[in-house]
């Protein structure tokens, strides 16, 4: 099939040929408890093509929570304007994953929000998240940071549902807000590399099978 050829620090690179096309891998060792397990390849060829690939899949993500985002917005815009043929069909679908009970909700024009408050600095954080994600960490890199940040991003937003809950203070507009982005943003840190990854493991299996 091909060669491997040392590369140092633990790294080769195998030259295969398949149907007389040659890909350049690198692989990686990968150990698993004491032992070695198997090799994982990530084409040479393809890295500048996966790199404009995660910046795509991270404008599609940002583009999906900003479309998201604003027809929560739009509902109760549209329904104060006597839009009700848009503002109905979008309260009945945010009501099937928020209580929508107008005195924990937004409003403009009179009018609430899709959301409740908590909701809605959930997917605001989420797109905020998104937005300045590429400001600290590069697109394409897949490797999850550690899930210790998501379950503490939770703390903020239980501790101000559970004091309400249990009547030991009244939490307001602000802390609900607050601690929905919060976790909003930590989701999103987590969300963007796995649908990069997913993205990339299907784009590379499929150039494999069409050379196989």
């Amino acid at each position: 099939m091909g060669k491997i050829l040392p590369c140092g620090s633990g790294r080769s690179v195998s030259l295969v040929a398949i149907r007389g096309l040659r890909y350049s891998f690198i692989s990686m060792q990968v150990p698993m408890g004491d032992a070695v397990g198997d090799q994982a390849y990530i084409p040479i060829q393809l890295r500048a093509a996966l790199r404009g690939q995660a910046v795509r899949v991270w404008l599609v993500g940002c583009g999906v929570v900003l479309i998201w985002a604003l027809l929560i917005i739009v509902a109760p815009i549209t329904k104060a304007n006597g839009l009700t043929d848009v503002s109905t069909p979008l309260y009945i679908f945010y009501g099937y994953i928020c209580h929508q009970i107008p005195n924990r909700s937004f409003h403009i024009e009179g009018e609430q929000f899709g959301v409740c408050s908590r909701c809605f600095g959930v997917y605001f954080g989420l797109l905020f998240g998104y937005a300045i994600y590429p400001l600290w960490r590069r697109v394409d890199e897949v490797e999850p940071i550690s899930r210790i940040w998501l379950f503490l991003s939770l703390i903020p937003i239980g501790v101000d549902w559970s004091l309400g809950v249990f009547g030991i203070w009244e939490n307001t507009f602000t802390s609900r807000f607050i601690t929905g982005t919060i976790l909003g943003v930590a989701c999103a840190t987590f969300i963007v590399p796995a649908t990069v990854e997913i993205t990339r493991n299907f784009t590379i299996r499929s150039r494999i099978k069409k050379a196989a």
